[in-house]
């Protein structure tokens, strides 16, 4: 069973605030069928995911989760996405940083802006290191902080932000303002795609590990 179908049409009717009596209403089913599609307690036919797709003006291969980009096509897994620094990945990554920096600019809070910055600066001297220790023959005083200890200094340094970051932002601008996927569309349109399929990639390797 297809559980993104549930998580997403859900998202998406709360998202536009309609009701779940008025969206079943409008997709011609009973609200407790509609309710069962939601819970992900039964899988609707091919008539039913068409015209939601229509409904909510998005793709069928986003409503099943096989793009993370509400109008783009599916997802192409193969060979090509684990090339070595494709310039694809880079503006994935740079387009992403874009929003995270633009929405902190909204933020109002120069606290919480450093504090993620801190914690993006600390992601990249973890992998860089990973990068340099690959040839033993690298000199180790190219770095100021031992070999031994970087890495525990580091992520320690890393979660510290990540909670400071996770407090200043509770009383920052942003816990009044409503984020879905049609204001980033609206608001950073070059850049939302990259975001959006970060964050479908991130969740991919999360599920993986579990």
């Amino acid at each position: 069973m297809n559980t993104d179908f549930s998580r997403i049409i859900t998202l998406l009717r709360k998202e536009k605030k309609i009701s779940q009596k008025q969206a079943a209403a409008d997709l011609g089913v009973s609200q407790a069928l509609l309710s069962h599609y939601e819970k992900g307690i039964r899988e609707c036919g091919l008539e039913f995911l068409v015209r939601t797709a229509d409904y909510y003006g998005v793709s069928c291969d986003y409503l099943l989760g096989r793009c993370a980009e509400p109008y783009g096509s599916a997802a192409q897994m193969n060979g090509s996405e684990t090339t070595a620094v494709s310039s694809q990945s880079h503006k994935r990554i740079s387009d992403s940083e874009a929003v995270l920096f633009a929405l902190l600019e909204k933020s109002g809070s120069d606290e919480l802006t450093a504090n993620i910055e801190q914690y993006l600066s600390l992601s990249v001297y973890r992998v860089f290191r990973v990068l340099y220790g690959a040839n033993a023959k690298n000199d180790r005083r190219f770095f100021t902080v031992s070999e031994i200890s970087a890495d525990g200094l580091a992520l320690a340094a890393m979660e510290r932000s990540r909670a400071l970051s996770a407090a200043l932002v509770c009383d920052s601008m942003l816990a009044d303002m409503s984020i879905t996927t049609n204001s980033l569309t609206e608001e950073y349109p070059e850049y939302v795609s990259s975001l959006l399929n970060e964050i479908k990639r991130a969740e991919g390797f999360i599920n993986q590990s579990e």
